[in-house]
């Protein structure tokens, strides 16, 4: 049997996550969907992150086996047949036997976007939030420090989320600022701030409650110095709300080289 890695990119405002949801739009359901119609098989797809709705992604990674003797090109040319065009194979290959999509995974990296323009493009709409307030990137970022390293970080740990532990290790956190930026080759002037996070994994709503929190420090409702109270209060009401999904992208997913995928 075959195990077929994929790097998936889509929109995701028009879905309910990645997860199989009962009568909601997935991307996980769209695509075992189609995989069936190509190959006759009930195919689980496994990916490296399941995204929340309306969250969108770059580069996820997925895998599935099949017993089907299309290669991993003719895969990738029938989905993207198949698939609404808000979802879209970018690249197939063989994997090994062990590869895991999410565990096999050595870093995540995800990036917020936040519109600080006075009025924001409609171009921007779906895919950052627009937040018109004065915004102090330096307090933001002096904010973040505290949270590099490895922690328990419950106080950022979304409802219903099941993890078996809540530690995990932040690598690094980059906060810059686009003043213009190209769409359609058209060129436009604003304010966006990029909020980039890796880490060895996320918890659920990890990254967007981060945003939140750092948001409003960036606002001066909370002290930039009192991040480090906030993470070791472990206690998810001491930090910020939970910032919308439109501004989340999951950008890459690393793994160990040559280890686990085999082109």
């Amino acid at each position: 049997m075959k195990h077929i890695r994929l790097t998936i990119q889509y929109d995701g405002t028009g879905y309910a996550g990645w997860q199989v949801q009962p009568d909601m739009p997935t991307i996980q359901g769209l695509l075992e969907g189609a995989l069936e119609q190509v190959t006759g098989e009930n195919t689980q797809v496994i990916s490296a992150g399941r995204t929340d709705a309306g969250v969108h992604a770059i580069e996820q990674v997925a895998s599935f086996r099949s017993s089907s003797r299309l290669t991993p090109e003719v895969f990738q040319r029938a989905l993207n047949s198949l698939l609404p065009p808000d979802i879209r194979i970018m690249d197939a290959g063989y994997c090994s036997d062990g590869f895991n999509p999410r565990y096999s995974a050595r870093s995540k990296r995800y990036f917020y976007l936040i519109d600080n323009s006075a009025v924001q493009s409609p171009f921007l709409s779906r895919y950052s939030y627009h937040f018109h307030g004065a915004l102090d990137l330096g307090a933001m970022r002096v904010a973040s420090g505290p949270l590099i390293g490895r922690y328990d970080f419950r106080s950022f740990q979304g409802s219903g989320c099941g993890a078996r532990t809540t530690t995990r290790e932040i690598y690094r956190i980059e906060i810059t600022q686009l003043n213009e930026f190209e769409v359609f080759t058209v060129r436009f002037h604003g304010r966006l701030v990029r909020i980039a996070i890796e880490a060895n994994a996320f918890l659920r709503h990890m990254v967007r409650n981060i945003a939140g929190t750092l948001l409003e420090v960036g606002r001066g409702v909370i002290d930039a110095q009192a991040m480090e109270r906030i993470v070791l209060g472990r206690d998810r009401r001491l930090a910020g709300p939970t910032a919308p999904a439109c501004g989340l992208f999951l950008e890459w997913v690393a793994y160990p080289q040559g280890d686990m995928i085999d082109d």
